[in-house]
């Protein structure tokens, strides 16, 4: 099968995380003996970021990590579109795109294209912000690839259908358990400043347990302004800055738990979304604490898997008893890593796209791999 996926930049993963996904999925599509093409503007906004910052070396990492993804950067003014969608059976294009281009792509599938042509969204935008469909209009598109069931029946609301869940996972090839640090660290938190979505539960459940409990606490992430540094700094929390998804099993063993906080549009309107940062956790077998978010989809087992923290108070008695008790240390590690080695791997979502691909008719001849096979019996 020959498919192209045009998504915001597979390269930088500078605050996007949706290139560990696409990273774990093209890498399993490739294993697989599938063509795929994946196809990114030049000078995104999060390449940009990134070449600023740190300049060439994380492309270096990168190739030599992923060696067998070769993007391809598109120009602004989208003369190549046409050409690069000749033979390709089947087009992905994420939320995450300029709107002009999506239109195009919508165009030439409109003109004649044989491909196959899906949106997929891991967003809150298009759910919070509805006029911002009228922008891209799907109507042209063959269906809709959204990250959660709440997301999904949206959009049959929306009159736009089909549309199928397909949440994302671990790339199990990057994520996976490391050998602890004997000098471990207490928490880290991974997550990007910058938008305000979660400043109360930001403050509620991570400043200030890491200021009664006296912990050793690390942050990782960007868009970080001066003040948000600073009350870091008062709380007695490190600040790592940006930390490319490679390096994030090697932070994870060196501490001892890790968090989930959830951005208020996935407590308050998406339930059940929990994005991609549990599944990496839990697939590198470090204990995890959740805000509170409601499971609706039964993706995990809460209080196995993780425990959730309703308040303050519940989220320093938890941190205390991880910190405290080995044996419930080494069983949430283990019941979480199973739960990701079971159901949420990248594997496991491209046997889920493959279905959705035969029943829109595409013949993708793809054998699931022997470790699949195995995984699933577990």
């Amino acid at each position: 099968m020959r498919i192209a996926f045009f998504y915001h930049s597979i390269v930088s993963d500078w605050n996007n995380g949706n290139a560990h996904f696409l990273r774990g999925i093209v890498t399993e599509l490739l294993a697989r003996g599938h063509d795929v093409r994946v196809c990114e503007p030049e000078n995104g906004w999060s390449l940009q970021n990134l070449t600023m910052q740190f300049g060439q070396e994380p492309f270096k990492i990168f190739r030599k990590l992923f060696s067998g993804i070769r993007p391809y950067f598109y120009s602004a003014d989208l003369t190549e579109l046409d050409k690069l969608l000749e033979d390709i059976d089947v087009v992905i294009v994420h939320e995450w795109n300029d709107a002009r281009m999506i239109r195009r792509i919508a165009g030439i599938r409109k003109g004649g294209g044989a491909f196959k042509l899906l949106f997929h969204d891991t967003h809150h935008r298009y759910f919070t912000s509805p006029h911002l469909l009228d922008e891209i209009d799907l109507r042209n598109f063959d269906g809709v690839l959204a990250f959660g069931e709440e997301l999904r029946l949206y959009y049959i609301k929306q009159g736009i259908a089909p549309a199928w869940t397909w949440h994302e996972a671990a790339d199990t090839r990057i994520f996976y358990p490391r050998h602890p640090d004997r000098h471990r660290r207490d928490l880290i938190w991974i997550g990007n400043g910058g938008d305000g979505e979660r400043n109360l539960e930001y403050r509620q459940f991570l400043l200030e347990p890491v200021r009664v409990l006296k912990l050793q606490a690390t942050v990782y992430g960007v868009r970080y302004d001066s003040d948000a540094l600073q009350t870091l700094q008062t709380a007695g929390i490190q600040y790592g800055g940006w930390l490319a998804n490679y390096q994030v099993p090697a932070a994870f063993a060196g501490h001892r738990l890790t968090l989930h906080i959830p951005r208020a549009p996935y407590v308050r309107v998406l339930k059940g979304i929990p994005t991609i940062r549990p599944f990496e956790a839990l697939a590198c077998g470090i204990p995890l604490i959740c805000t509170p978010w409601e499971d609706t989809e039964n993706l995990f087992s809460p209080g196995k898997d993780y425990l959730v923290a309703r308040n303050s108070a519940e989220m320093k008695r938890h941190i205390r008893d991880v910190l405290n008790d080995a044996f419930l240390a080494a069983a949430m590690s283990a019941h979480g890593r199973r739960t990701i080695m079971a159901r949420h791997t990248c594997a496991h979502r491209v046997n889920e796209l493959m279905a959705i691909l035969a029943s829109l008719g595409v013949s993708a001849q793809d054998e699931e791999p022997p470790y699949m096979k195995k995984a699933g019996k577990q």
